[in-house]
């Protein structure tokens, strides 16, 4: 059956994925430990299902390239510069404590120099699927702590992609082969200079090719061949920059992502194109798992909580003192550190890599997917801790401060409306409503955005309106409408719920981005739910509407769902 290889480790890999990733989301931990955990169970170490051994590498290629890829297109020069100050040396001085400390830990194991230096740098980095869905779940990717954690994560992804292209041509020197120092100086002189004919033929020829090819398929107007295209160009420029350039798949990759990444088209081709990274990034993960000697937990179980140690507190607490020291909040630092608590994708692919220059022993790769699979598990944990804490220290503040610029909500309002949130809808809602002279108060959790309505003369309530203590403070006893701005359809529902039980007869609309949404906020006791598309639709058809020759035809029925 060797000709079913292939279908096999693919069946498995997804089906396996899908059902360990499902059971770690109803356990609220992330999917990731499910497909490493999937990996475990195809593996050669546990009874049962045995994947290809020379298939899933290729096929953890092929997601190696495209999450490369899509750490390109979401790469942007413009983000890091602003955070640039604090996640440039931050980044660079957490890489250096941690690859110190697991350095360390590789010696006292009587590991090489060389191991542990590979050891140590595999532990200093941290996942950007990890980081970027905590953050996208908090609403925090847009924020100042959450742009400065993305600006670190950049650093660090830049410095792992540095140490890639030059751990090949440093291996005989890390190993203590090399001859002498001309043989050393010529391999890196060599190395870069295929880089630099890489990144000259990228940045030269790729800036103007790449975004004119994509330009041209979009305008054909086939959403199927603009998806191949930028396939073609993520998959085609990581072979071609290995086979012609002699660098990593990785960098090809990443290049190509952040060429695209300055075109008007990229955001289109981040999703298009992401389901199918997606897809591919799943078979990594499993791959990985695959590789893992659960083993390891039961006879090195002091080596795997040292490891453990150095990802979960030793990072933190660099990262922590590091952002401190930079001036910022205490609320920030600790973001950052729980941000960074855990490794992922770029420590497994330098592991991959020191094993098969003979630099790193099995030992250490074991160690780095224990640790890896540790950390994820605890990484939601740990926001869950500081989601808390940060409640009951805003609480208390509430309780405690007197803010002497801002005034409170006025104790005598009556009659207005309460908007819940103030992003790019809620604000323009909010100055339609004011030049009406129509009583507001705001509710948005990012100070950025209450900062924004206070100094507009908003009355603003800083926190989540999940919470009902915060509901309260906008007096809604006395409020005749409340107007729900955020995207996020469920925590909607939660807070249209609590808004029902404070006062029956409020008129509640809100925001949607779907008919099932709709039918959720409806059911939850919003009186109206307006679907943004739905309302362009019916935009774009009255104007058709108003020109002479329609006047005569009926006039479109409201394009909003109304109980």
């Amino acid at each position: 059956m060797h000709h079913t290889s292939l279908i096999a480790i693919l069946v498995a890999g997804f089906v396996l994925a899908f059902i360990f990733g499902a059971l770690a989301q109803r356990l609220r931990l992330s999917p990731l430990v499910g497909y490493l955990i999937a990996g475990i169970v195809a593996g050669p170490f546990t009874p049962g299902f045995v994947g290809d051994q020379t298939l899933a590498p290729q096929l953890a290629e092929i997601g190696v390239i495209l999450l490369m890829f899509g750490v390109g297109l979401h790469f942007s020069m413009r983000d890091l510069l602003a955070v640039k100050a604090i996640a440039l040396p931050g980044a660079v001085v957490q890489i250096a404590v941690a690859a110190a400390m697991g350095w360390g830990l590789a010696r006292f194991l009587g590991w090489s120099h060389g191991a542990g230096i590979v050891f140590g740098l595999a532990l200093s980095v941290a996942s950007t699927v990890v980081l970027l869905r905590a953050l996208e779940e908090r609403r925090l990717v847009e924020t100042v702590k959450g742009r400065i954690a993305v600006g670190w994560l950049i650093v660090e992804d830049l410095a792992m992609v540095l140490a890639l292209v030059l751990l090949p041509a440093l291996a005989g020197v890390i190993k203590g082969e090399a001859g002498d120092a001309v043989e050393v100086w010529t391999a890196l002189f060599k190395t870069f200079a295929k880089v630099g004919a890489f990144v000259a033929v990228m940045l030269i020829v790729g800036r103007r090719v790449i975004p004119w090819i994509l330009e041209r398929v979009a305008g054909t107007g086939s959403r199927e061949l603009f998806t191949l295209c930028v396939l073609a160009i993520a998959l085609g420029v990581a072979f071609g920059s290995a086979e012609l350039f002699g660098v990593s798949f990785a960098l090809g990759a990443f290049f190509a992502g952040m060429l695209l990444n300055e075109s008007e088209f990229s955001h289109q081709a981040a999703n298009e194109t992401l389901p199918m990274r997606d897809a591919f990034a799943v078979l990594f993960f499993v791959s990985v798992g695959m590789l893992f000697n659960p083993m390891i937990l039961v006879e090195k179980p002091l080596p795997v909580l040292a490891t453990f140690a150095i990802i979960v507190l030793g990072k933190s607490i660099a990262a922590y003192a590091i952002v401190r020291a930079f001036g910022k909040a205490a609320p920030t630092a600790l973001m950052i550190s729980a941000s960074l608590a855990q490794i992922g994708e770029f420590s497994f692919i330098l592991a991959g890599l020191g094993l098969q220059l003979g630099i790193l022993p099995q030992e250490g790769q074991d160690l780095i997917l224990a640790g890896a699979l540790l950390s994820i598990v605890v990484n939601p944990l740990l926001f869950a801790w500081l989601d808390r804490k940060q409640a009951r220290e805003a609480a208390a503040q509430q309780e405690a401060a007197v803010d002497p610029v801002v005034p409170p909500v006025p104790p005598d309002i009556a009659d207005h409306v309460i908007l819940i949130g103030y992003g790019r809808v809620g604000s323009e809602l909010a100055r339609l409503l004011t030049e009406h002279r129509i009583p507001l108060v705001v509710i948005d959790g990012e100070d950025s955005h209450i900062a924004k309505a206070r100094a507009a003369g908003l009355a603003a309530i800083l926190g989540n309106a999940v919470n009902e203590r915060v509901l309260r403070e906008a007096v809604p006893e006395r409020a005749t409408t409340v107007m729900l701005a955020i995207p996020q359809a469920l925590e909607a529902g939660e807070i249209i719920a609590k808004l029902r039980a404070i006062k029956p007869d409020l008129t509640i609309v809100a925001r949607a981005h779907s008919d099932n949404e709709v039918r959720h906020l409806i059911e939850h006791g919003a009186d109206g739910a307006v679907m943004a598309e739905r309302e362009l639709a019916h935009s774009l058809a009255e104007m058709v509407m108003a020109a002479p020759i329609y006047r005569g035809a009926r006039h479109l029925p409201p394009s909003s769902t109304l109980v």
